[in-house]
């Protein structure tokens, strides 16, 4: 993002405020909107959900911000994010419930209908095990006063808030507790823990029922519940991962025979003019195409700004999204192609069906999961290039190449096995 406009803008801040030589004398600076507001809107300017999106003198420096008051902030180095967990957990199946006709499933296209899912289909009752929950709050409200403590790199660090906004995605209040949702509808490596802090501190003071914070990612039929937990509520950094599970509505069950019947029927295609994908997550493919469905089109900029991508993630990502025909991209803008738009119309079931059948039209991924059923183990790497040497891959030739873009392969192949659900 070194020529993105908050780049631009901050570098003018850094300059017109010396604010880097004056955080590393006073180990912070204070700014307000109406300062930020005179190179680029404060709104814009301060909205970091993930490390990736930080600007460049932020993270070259390891600097973070976070809101103090309604138009008030300060900048250090605080350690601001918090990295998810990489377990492998299974996926529970739920019904939901048919009677419904003004909530669709299977086109989740926004938090807010994420999260209501979620409830309607006993999804978060299951994973709170909490009874009688009813929706109460949601949206921007004030933080009221608090203080806290913040990890820094020279210590601990005391943050004065007074009356900051704060947005609650949903919450949901049972007999023994107030759960605080925060809900993303992509894929992501990290988060902001203020998303749930600022929250939890302003809702234990109103309540005497437990406050529980559960961060919900949903992508492609997958609910994803995390719930986490502050040690010490004055501690920013104290906080912890409690329990997480996965959901998925239930439609249809692919198990292996399927899988096999699908890898003997697939007709392989020629392989394409594009760049051999070197995205080794198939899911963030998915999470890329789904955010397509919805924006209509994204530059690359929008891509690396608004979600969890650097700037060559989005690259790599969005060529895998070609490769396999779902993504056109014109003059830096990718939107869903019309076989894309096609397959994101339909149910999530059909649709893991398709992406199967999409990944194993090309030689490569095809006989890698051949000598998978074959030998009863994934191909080494070293086996996987001899594969992609057989297979006349478009501009893959020195053996660091080879050796990236197996990896890929590896991760694809292990996606379609992992989506065997007997």
């Amino acid at each position: 993002m070194s020529d993105s406009k908050n780049n631009k803008a901050w570098f003018q801040l850094f300059q017109k405020y010396k604010i880097l030589e004056k955080t590393l004398k006073e180990g912070y600076f204070e700014i307000t909107a109406t300062q930020i507001n005179e190179f680029r809107e404060a709104r814009l300017m301060t909205k970091f959900d993930h490390k990736s999106q930080l600007p460049r003198l932020f993270s070259e420096n390891k600097l973070s911000i976070l809101p103090t008051s309604r138009g008030g902030y300060v900048i250090g180095t605080f350690e601001t994010f918090c990295d998810f967990n990489k377990n492998e957990i299974p996926c529970c199946k739920v019904e939901f419930p048919h009677t419904l006709e003004s909530l669709d499933f299977r086109n989740i296209t926004s938090e807010a209908t994420a999260i209501n899912c979620t409830y309607v289909s006993n999804i978060l009752s299951d994973f709170t095990e909490d009874e009688n929950l009813l929706p109460t709050v949601s949206g921007r409200m004030s933080s009221s006063t608090f203080d806290f403590n913040i990890d820094t790199s020279k210590g601990k660090f005391r943050v004065n808030v007074g009356n900051s906004q704060v947005e609650v995605d949903g919450g949901y209040e049972g007999d023994r507790s107030l759960n605080l949702i925060e809900a993303k509808n992509y894929i992501s490596d990290d988060f902001l823990i203020r998303q749930l802090f600022y929250p939890f501190r302003l809702w234990s003071n109103k309540v005497n029922k437990q406050v529980r914070s559960i961060f919900l990612t949903y992508t492609n039929g997958i609910f994803h519940l995390r719930e986490y937990y502050f040690k010490d509520s004055n501690h920013y950094n104290s906080i912890i991962l409690l329990k997480e599970k996965r959901y998925s509505i239930q439609e249809g069950i692919i198990n292996i025979e399927l899988i096999q019947k699908i890898l003997d029927s697939t007709k392989t295609v020629k392989e394409p003019e594009i760049p051999f994908p070197q995205a080794d997550s198939f899911e963030r493919v998915i999470n890329l195409c789904e955010l397509l469905k919805e924006r209509g089109f994204l530059t690359r900029d929008e891509i690396t700004q608004n979600y969890d991508f650097a700037g060559r993630q989005a690259n790599y990502y969005s060529d895998a999204g070609r490769y396999l025909g779902l993504i056109d991209r014109n003059n830096g803008i990718s939107i869903l192609s019309n076989l894309g738009e096609k397959i994101f119309n339909k149910p999530i079931f059909e649709r893991k069906l398709d992406f199967i059948k999409l990944i194993l039209s090309h030689a490569p991924f095809k006989k890698t999961l051949q000598s998978y059923f074959e030998n009863g183990e994934i191909p080494t790497k070293e086996e996987i290039i001899e594969i992609m040497r057989s297979c006349k891959l478009h501009n893959v030739v020195t053996n660091s190449t080879f050796s990236r873009r197996a990896s890929t392969i590896k991760s694809w192949i292990n996606w379609i096995i992992d989506q065997n659900e007997e």
